[in-house]
């Protein structure tokens, strides 16, 4: 039985218990489509990127309505530092999203009538400038500067250029906390787009537009080395608290709404609080080239863990759950799955969490695939049998 609830999803179940004697007609309203999700087939990083992705945009309605004279920020996913590699792969074809594709999305924003876009990460790298990591990667941050005609960088897991963070309160009180505060950057756009790869994650089961916001919390407030009543200067430690449960955050900033050290209770709550909070409002997953096994490189006994894979997809939408529901049945899982099957054998489904907070449906019969369906370009991913 059960016995880790928060508040929140309490009183989300009393209302869906009360609206399903209230409204007996729902069941046929659930059946139209509510969100549409593009697939493209991509076999390298090159021009055809943009390309691909231009069609897929179009089949979505197009991106001018939604950017138009907009300042857009993306959330990169870099996640780890620039030498947790697999093997001797460059990192950005197994678990970081490719500069190819973070490159022609700034193309086809900047056609599409961006006024500002801003890339954004939170750097394992202290309080040094996004770019310093990008050319310690081997990257060239010119290129993304040089693909559009306003672009700019900030690392968010600090303060950065604000003088206070801006609070996301979670709307109905929270599954994990109450809310978050962030680096100004969340706050100050007008279209916010989660920049994801296609992977699996040893905590969360899969790590896709969702996950990816994880790394929007700075570790100024949410590592495990900060101070008790105010956020740290600069990014000391991890995010283990987030995971672990161990500690609090700083008491300026938001509490905790729900008690457990279990990271697979906790790190899928947190996401789906945070999209809830802070929403997506253009979600795009590379999965041209990817690894299995999670979204580090790691050794078992010396043996990598990880095989890297070659699926030659991208998938994008406007919905990042109906968008995370489509990769994830890619993947060869279940979107309705939950905790104790493939991919959340050991922790609950953010894909259910967030759409128990209204954000979105993981209901295949509820979405509209536009390029090739699922059933064509389904690439397994092998079960997992070491969670790390």
């Amino acid at each position: 039985m059960k016995t880790n609830f928060s508040r929140r999803e309490f009183l989300a179940a009393a209302g869906v218990a009360v609206g399903a004697v209230a409204a007996p007609g729902v069941a046929s309203v659930l059946k139209t489509p509510a969100a549409r999700v593009a697939i493209g087939q991509c076999a390298e990083y090159n021009r055809q990127v943009t390309d691909v992705l231009a069609v897929m945009f179009d089949q979505l309605g197009g991106i001018g309505p939604l950017v138009r004279g907009k300042t857009v920020a993306i959330k990169l996913n870099m996640t780890g530092t620039t030498q947790m590699k697999l093997g001797n792969l460059p990192n950005q074809t197994t678990h970081w999203v490719h500069p190819q594709v973070i490159g022609s999305l700034i193309t086809l924003l900047g056609s599409a009538g961006a006024r500002r876009i801003r890339l954004l990460e939170s750097v394992p790298a202290g309080t040094k400038p996004i770019e310093e990591f990008m050319i310690a990667s081997g990257w060239k941050p010119q290129d993304f500067a040089g693909a559009a005609k306003s672009v700019e960088f900030e690392n968010t897991n600090f303060l950065g250029n604000a003088k206070t963070y801006a609070r996301f309160m979670v709307p109905g009180g929270g599954l994990m906390y109450a809310g978050y505060d962030l680096n100004h950057s969340y706050r100050d756009c007008d279209v916010f787009i989660s920049l994801a790869k296609l992977k699996e994650h040893r905590t969360a089961g899969v790590t896709l537009s969702m996950k990816n916001c994880f790394g929007i919390t700075p570790c100024t407030i949410y590592s495990d080395e900060v101070p008790e009543d105010e956020p740290a200067i600069v990014p000391i430690g991890y995010r283990g608290p987030m995971h672990s449960g161990s500690r609090t955050p700083p008491k300026s900033a938001p509490q905790p709404v729900a008690q457990s050290t279990d990271p697979g209770f906790r790190v899928p709550r947190i996401t789906a609080d945070l999209v809830a909070s802070r929403p997506i409002h253009l979600a795009v997953i590379d999965g041209i080239y990817t690894m299995t096994a999670g979204e580090l490189p790691y050794r078992d006994g010396g043996k990598w863990v990880n095989q890297a894979i070659h699926p030659g997809l991208l998938v994008a939408g406007m919905n990042c759950v109906a968008t995370d529901a489509v990769a994830t049945a890619i993947m060869g899982f279940d979107p309705m799955a939950d905790r104790g099957k493939p991919p959340f054998q050991k922790c609950d489904s953010t894909l259910r969490l967030a759409e128990s907070l209204g954000v979105g449906t993981r209901d295949l019969t509820r979405i509209e695939v536009v390029g090739p369906p699922i059933e064509k370009v389904r690439y397994p991913y092998p079960l997992l049998t070491h969670w790390g």
